[in-house]
């Protein structure tokens, strides 16, 4: 099989290269995202390989049927950014349902403890020889009460991080999973009574903008907001002008709806030509990083494995477990 790899790093090189071999897979990595400009590049492909600020369209699902590539192989668990619809019947899309659960749940964790005590400002304070406290003051997270939306497998793996911190866990899915160290309960409830809300459910129609003006003003004041699953699940315009009204005590956000073409990239030398973006980084309690919550060597592993299991087992006529349907529209 030959597979166009689009959006290569170094770190993918690292995993994708030597397991590509061990598969006997022809696989051509292309530094360039996968977008309207570089599709053709897919031609005498089997198949591509994207990330999740890659996308592929209705208009280039067509392009890739035209020139016969059968599969779009998903290096991600999420698939908003492919038109599934559009591919029914034309190409085969499988994705990464589990890789890491645990590295995604850490890493908010770690966002949380960073913007409730704000080590990353005193690490900076200190390096300057700065050893005033004056600012840097934040809250116990022992029995405070944190609220989890979505209990997927990185959503149960962050309560059991929550209830290690003796937490009272409140969660929402509207799939409840047995057997939780949590309390289900409404949406409404996680917005009203949660002095931590942290996101883990995947980005459709129905979770898109899920905080917005509305839900941000059932919160408590001083709330924390910690998002690592997808940048859309937050209404930006409205999460900065509840900033400005100091409604939040701290947010971490891993991922932002407008990140395409800017997280993953080198932009130190480049002018923030985004608003809302630049806007977010003046804040002193917003903490963003750049999607990174996955990456850990363990699931950068997972990740080439399972990708590259999908194409094999596309090839030889194997089951094909982890193909996107239709009907699966919440995973």
């Amino acid at each position: 099989m030959k597979i166009a790899f689009y959006g290569t790093k170094p770190y993918d090189r690292i995993w994708f290269e030597p397991m590509g071999k061990e598969y006997g897979f022809d696989i051509h990595f292309i530094e360039a995202a996968c977008n309207r400009e570089t599709i053709f590049m897919a031609k005498g492909y089997d198949a591509i390989c994207i990330f999740v600020n890659d996308y592929v369209d209705a208009e280039m699902i067509n392009a890739l049927y035209e020139m016969s590539v059968k599969a779009i192989l998903l290096r991600s668990a999420g698939y908003n950014n492919v038109d599934v619809k559009a591919a029914e019947d034309k190409i085969i899309i499988m994705r990464v349902p589990s890789y890491s659960p645990e590295a995604v749940a850490e890493f908010s964790m770690a966002l949380l403890l960073t913007v409730n005590r704000l080590t990353h400002k005193a690490y900076n304070r200190t390096r300057d020889f700065n050893m005033s406290l004056n600012g840097l003051m934040g809250m116990d997270l022992y029995e405070k009460t944190a609220g989890v939306i979505g209990t997927g497998k990185i959503g149960q793996a962050m309560i059991r991080i929550l209830n290690g911190f003796q937490m009272h866990v409140l969660c929402y899915d509207p799939f409840p999973v047995e057997g939780l160290e949590a309390e289900y309960v409404s949406l409404e409830e996680i917005f009203k009574y949660s002095d931590v809300i942290t996101l883990h459910c995947p980005l459709t129609s129905d979770t898109k903008h899920i905080i917005n003006k509305e839900t941000i003003a059932k919160m408590k004041n001083g709330v924390f907001l910690i998002n690592t699953s997808r940048g859309a699940l937050i209404d930006t315009e409205a999460l900065i002008e509840a900033m400005l009204q100091n409604k939040f005590g701290g947010v971490g956000l891993d991922v932002y709806e407008e990140e395409e073409g800017v997280f993953y990239e080198d932009r130190s030398g480049d002018i923030v030509k985004d608003d809302n973006l630049a806007r977010l980084l003046t804040f002193p309690n917003v903490l963003v990083t750049s999607h990174m919550g996955f990456f850990t060597r363990e699931a950068m592993q997972a990740i080439a494995l399972t990708t590259l299991e999908n194409a094999y087992a596309l090839e030889n006529g194997l089951p094909l477990v982890n193909q996107v349907g239709r009907e699966a529209d919440l995973q």
